[in-house]
């Protein structure tokens, strides 16, 4: 077992970390998005009227607020204006499809979902089948001037955050479910927190770093890696929302940015892109991945290419994520994902719990101060993934002489696509819902830059004759578009070693 447990962190939460930025770092650029450059003043009011309007629409200490957003300011305004209220973020991909949203605004108990004019319509189409939320909030009239949210700052730099205790709940991000439905990870402030001192002291990132936020902040990996670290170091964060090559080399030129966490598509993508050369990516120091894991015969590749440090990690949704990291102090042994993090113990266990010795394969349990208080509402679900203080990740992997931990494959049934989690089984319910489907069998296919594809085996019903495109239309009704099969192979019969072709 390898430990780099410190005895914790002080008692501490996510609005002590925006408001330390803000004293610090006032003048400087927080955040870069289309052309606006907000400093992290203008940030803070920003978060206070955002907080202000939050508190008069009823929102008190553990309600819950669902954000979908993509990457721009409103989402960083409206994820540190609901944990000042005390009240709980729940973060949501904009892709969410009107099904999956009655589910996740249901499940959430949320009261409140915060989002762009474009997506009402999503809310209005289901507003009848929700059980709490009954107000939507779009964000997009409130960003129209020079002053983030011109005209609504009234509560100015004067809003008084409630009372927070580093284990009140602060995140709730729904993660993948072997049950078919989502389970809502319940993350504290001191989870949070201790994520963000942690995995800032790992990259060394300073106030004159430029990073990068590209990969969603409604993914646990990026809230961690892109956000809140960043506001910690008081770097400038460059936000996108959408990925082309071009895009990404031009904003690397323009905005000298040095700093990119992602996962390792976009990685394998600036390796390929034939035109790099073109660009000017001298400003890069440092790159981190993970969400997936990297080829390793291309990490050199990509150090080499771009002349800079690729470090990779390890981590799940419901540990915060990070768990395990390499340095940049450390010999670095391809294919491993590093060592435990401070704070956090790492073991590789046997079916029964026990402690396997070095070398031998097992399940890679965790613990520490970014694992999960909890499943919301789940207590089963809970109790069978953390045991005796023990996070049981699903992964399988070994633990060498010194430390270090190298995956080697899954436990349970997941596809991990481009960083995504998808488990087969909320697919296949889809599927078999369709009326010409007898049976179906999800697996995922090795692919060079996604890490993994979804692929469908599907059995049809006697006399039916329907296309491949005529069931990933229909999977797109009820899945986002992640989850949505990329093959459909049509079979007689489902068999069990369909789970995973090469």
């Amino acid at each position: 077992m390898t430990s780099n447990f410190r005895g914790g962190f002080k008692a501490i939460h996510l609005i002590n970390l925006l408001d330390d930025a803000v004293q610090k770092h006032g003048e400087r650029t927080a955040l870069i998005s289309d052309k606006q450059y907000i400093t992290y003043g203008q940030l803070n009011r920003a978060v206070n009227a955002v907080a202000g309007l939050i508190r008069k629409s009823g929102i008190g200490k553990g309600d819950k607020v669902t954000v979908m957003l993509p990457n721009i300011p409103e989402f960083v305004y409206s994820y540190f204006g609901i944990v000042k209220n005390g009240a709980v973020v729940v973060p949501i991909n904009p892709l969410t499809t009107p099904s999956e949203l009655i589910y996740l605004l249901n499940n959430s108990d949320s009261k409140i979902l915060i989002t762009q004019s474009v997506q009402i319509k999503k809310f209005n189409e289901i507003k009848d089948q929700l059980l709490s939320c009954r107000q939507v909030i779009a964000v997009d009239a409130l960003n129209q001037g020079e002053e983030p949210f011109p005209g609504a700052d009234s509560q100015g730099s004067s809003f008084i955050p409630v009372n927070i205790k580093p284990e009140d709940p602060a995140v709730m991000i729904y993660t993948a479910g072997l049950t078919g439905r989502p389970l809502g990870a319940v993350l504290t402030h001191h989870n949070l927190y201790s994520q963000a001192v942690v995995t800032q002291t790992i990259a060394q990132r300073a106030p004159d770093d430029v990073a990068l936020a590209l990969i969603p902040l409604f993914h646990a990996f990026g809230a961690t890696a892109n956000m809140l670290l960043t506001i910690r170091a008081g770097c400038s964060i460059v936000m996108m929302d959408r990925l082309t090559m071009d895009g990404l080399f031009s904003a690397i030129e323009r905005e000298k940015i040095t700093y990119i966490s992602a996962v390792p598509r976009l990685f394998m993508g600036m390796i390929f892109y034939e035109k790099a050369s073109k660009y000017d990516t001298s400003s890069l120091k440092l790159c981190v991945t993970g969400g997936s894991a990297m080829p390793a015969d291309f990490m050199h590749v990509f150090e080499e290419k771009f002349n800079l440090k690729l470090l990779e990690g390890y981590g799940l949704t419901e540990a915060s994520p990070v768990c395990s990291f390499n340095r940049f102090d450390q010999v670095y042994k391809p294919g491993s994902i590093g060592t435990a993090i401070t704070g956090v113990e790492i073991k590789i266990v046997d079916d029964e719990g026990g402690e396997l010795p070095r070398n031998q394969i097992g399940e890679l349990a965790v613990k520490g101060e970014n694992v999960m208080q909890g499943y919301y509402k789940n207590e089963a679900a809970t109790a069978a993934v953390i045991r005796n203080g023990w996070l049981h990740t699903g992964d399988l992997g070994r633990m060498d002489e010194d430390g270090y931990i190298f995956i080697t494959g899954l436990k349970k049934r997941m596809i991990i696509t481009s960083g995504f989690n998808v488990y087969p089984r909320e697919v296949e319910t889809v599927l078999n819902a369709h009326p010409a489907v007898k049976a179906a069998r999800v697996s995922g296919k090795q692919d060079l830059m996604r890490g993994e594809i979804v692929k469908a085996h599907v059995v049809l019903n006697e006399g039916e004759n329907i296309d491949e495109k005529e069931i990933i239309r229909y999977c797109k009704t009820y899945l986002s578009n992640y989850k949505v099969p990329r093959e459909i192979e049509f079979v007689r019969e489902i068999s069990a070693t369909m789970d995973i072709e090469y």
